[in-house]
């Protein structure tokens, strides 16, 4: 039987949907690939330092430590700063020497805490993450009011610590751990939904490249920064 227009229409816009549907989940699925890859990476170069006393000597025991200390401060920088002007493949190179660089920075959390600790806690921050992001994927509430919040909360977690290192107080560091753990869980939320409308852009293959590259990037930081405050909260320290 022949379809009316209204019924061809609807059908066009059915069809419409289920492809930005199953393009949207491509999209995010490379996204938390890129993610858990740099994490894995982080990860295992990490163990892999603290497992060497030589190499952990080498490094934390002279000025090298300041620079694995700020190398991935600086790879954020240049991905952040540079991402419109450099290609796809320079800018998954980059990530990919970030997550290294941020597995010898995290190599002396091994040296506070048992292996233990850490593994419970990266399965506990992994399970807050998942929740968060599933949140702001899925709600229909927009959380860009949310943002603005999230930042200046951000800028006040950092400005504080940078005071805590001066006055070491052991109370305000167990503070700004909650307050960062807040602030974060919030972020994975906030940044999954903001990276989800990106994808309604329409790019080129090679812009939607550089934004998935950009999307992992952030959410590996929210993931690394829960992980973290966590850790200082329920870490078992050596």
């Amino acid at each position: 039987m022949a379809l009316g227009p209204q019924e061809r229409y609807l059908t066009r816009a059915q069809v419409d949907v289920a492809e930005v549907d199953v393009g949207l989940r491509q999209y995010m699925l490379s996204i938390y690939n890129y993610m858990a890859s740099g994490l894995a990476l982080t990860g295992i170069v990490a163990y892999a330092l603290a497992s060497s006393p030589a190499l952990m000597q080498t490094i934390y025991g002279s000025g090298l430590v300041w620079i694995v200390m700020l190398a991935p401060l600086g790879f954020v920088f240049a991905l952040s700063l540079g991402i419109q002007r450099m290609k796809a493949g320079t800018a998954q190179a980059l990530f990919w020497a970030f997550a290294v660089a941020m597995g010898l920075s995290l190599a002396s959390i091994f040296l506070v805490y048992t292996g233990a600790s850490i593994a419970r806690v990266f399965f506990i921050s992994a399970g807050t993450f998942a929740g968060m992001s599933l949140v702001g994927y899925t709600t229909r509430r927009d959380l860009s009011g949310f943002g603005g919040f999230l930042f200046m909360g951000l800028i006040g977690l950092i400005l504080a610590s940078l005071v805590n290192l001066f006055i070491q107080s052991s109370a305000f560091h167990f503070a700004l751990s909650v307050i960062g753990v807040i602030v974060f869980v919030g972020l994975t939320a906030y940044d999954t939904q903001r990276i989800k409308e990106l994808y309604f852009a329409r790019d080129d293959s090679e812009t939607a490249g550089k934004k998935a590259i950009m999307g992992a990037l952030t959410l590996y930081l929210d993931f690394i920064n829960i992980f973290l405050m966590l850790l200082r909260l329920f870490g078992e320290r050596r």
